[in-house]
């Protein structure tokens, strides 16, 4: 149904465009769902139940099947890149509602796996470190504004998936902060990084982009601080070299936004104002981003700052030396349809062979 609905407001524009990435969407999703389904199948044919318990005795075809089905939904690893063209494509509050909800839909059944059926932890694991690196490497040498801020989103999609514990903590801050970035990136005079930096923004419009920036780089009195620490307390040792390594690459994506100039109040008088309503949405993700702050307050120690400040500064740091002057384009032919039907079939066989061997 979620599948159906977001196919809907992604084609809603009407134009041919649209309505080729709506139908890729929903053609992605329901061969991944095909591979859900006929993996519950086969759980209930060997428990005669749908209970997320009967994974404990379901054969190993079944499990890679779900988690394949799950993988592509949730938009995770390179089952997930779909995101950046359908995020790139929708309308602003399109790309908004979908990487601030709705591929989270994905993500819990799997974390639900992982708590119920602890031998498929490891390979949650594996493919959380994966879907960061991979999404934060994308995103680092990105350009278009939309297009990066998707590609940030699958990247956070791995910090979900890392501590399953902590993953509606992170989901929501992540949520809150990446719907406020998207409103705010569609609204911008350009999408292009290399134009933006060329003119300014008003300065409001920069205050809420460096505020939800902040907030999933992990900065303190955000929310997205006493996320990351709790997330980062749950990791496994070598789990959390990596992922300290994603949470450099996330502050060098983001400074992308921080950093880029922005107009004096008397500068910006005359420009065309956004609609109040979409202000108090803003405010309203953002205000939530500082209420959240309060639900982990332990996680404030002196450690855990410096840790917080050291990742941020180093990340601000190799951005300004290498990647604000560094250009490279990824090529996108892992993104066409047909690419991503086949990386379906290989990563199948990948969790077949996990499976089989965990």
């Amino acid at each position: 149904m979620i599948s159906i609905a977001a196919f809907l407001l992604i084609a809603y524009p009407r134009t041919d465009r649209s309505i080729w990435v709506g139908l890729r969407y929903l053609f992605v999703s329901n061969t991944a769902m095909l591979f859900y389904l006929i993996g519950v199948v086969l759980v209930y044919q060997a428990n005669r139940s749908f209970a997320f318990e009967g994974l404990w005795g379901a054969p190993a075809e079944a499990i890679a099947l779900i988690f394949l089905g799950l993988l592509t939904k949730g938009g995770i690893f390179v089952s997930g890149l779909w995101l950046p063209l359908t995020h790139s494509e929708s309308e602003t509050p399109v790309s908004a509602m979908r990487s601030g909800v709705v591929v989270k839909t994905g993500v819990f059944p799997l974390i639900r796996c992982a708590l119920i059926v602890q031998e498929v932890e490891p390979i949650i694991q594996v493919f959380s470190v994966g879907t960061a690196l991979l999404g934060v490497g994308y995103a680092i040498f990105e350009k278009d504004t939309k297009r990066m801020l998707a590609l940030s989103t699958i990247s956070q999609l791995g910090f979900v998936l890392a501590a399953p514990i902590a993953a509606g903590f992170y989901a929501l801050t992540h949520g809150l902060a990446k719907a406020s970035l998207f409103l705010i990136a569609g609204n911008l005079p350009s999408r292009n990084f290399h134009q933006l930096r060329q003119t300014s923004i008003p300065r409001p419009m920069w205050m809420a982009l460096a505020i939800a920036s902040l907030s999933i780089s992990g900065f303190p009195l955000l929310a997205g601080f006493g996320s990351k620490v709790l997330t980062f307390k749950q990791l496994v040792p070598w789990q959390e070299i990596t992922m300290n390594i994603a949470a450099v690459g996330t502050s060098i994506a983001l400074a992308k936004f921080i950093f880029l100039p922005f107009q004096q109040p008397a500068a910006s008088m005359g420009k065309k104002p956004l609609k109040s309503g979409l202000w108090l949405a803003i405010v309203l993700l953002l205000g939530g981003l500082v209420v959240a702050n309060g639900l982990y307050i332990e996680g404030y120690t002196v450690s855990n700052l410096s840790k917080s400040l050291i990742t941020i500064g180093v990340g601000w740091l190799a951005y300004f030396l290498i990647f604000k002057k560094f250009h490279l384009k990824l090529p996108p032919v892992v993104e066409q349809l047909e690419h991503l039907i086949g990386v379906m079939s290989l990563v199948l066989t990948l969790l077949f062979w996990m499976v089989v061997n965990t």
